[in-house]
């Protein structure tokens, strides 16, 4: 595996939630620079030595409401 996708989307209490597709991978952080930092350690984490994704993808999803 050369890459891992996370799903990042803005939390309501504030901060950063991030989930890889395809892998029981969820983190959080306060803002980017700490939800980057985070995923590092969870990749990391998750895979054996040498067998980690080289890249991370991350594909920020916003919603937003409208009223009609």
């Amino acid at each position: 595996m050369d890459e891992i996708i996370f799903l990042v989307t803005e939390s309501p209490e504030g901060g950063y939630a991030a989930r890889a597709l395809g892998e029981s991978i969820f983190t959080e952080g306060d803002d980017l620079d700490q939800l980057r930092d985070h995923i590092r350690d969870a990749i990391r984490c998750h895979f054996d030595e040498g067998k980690a994704p080289r890249i991370a993808r991350l594909h920020f999803v916003r919603e937003d409401v409208l009223v009609v």
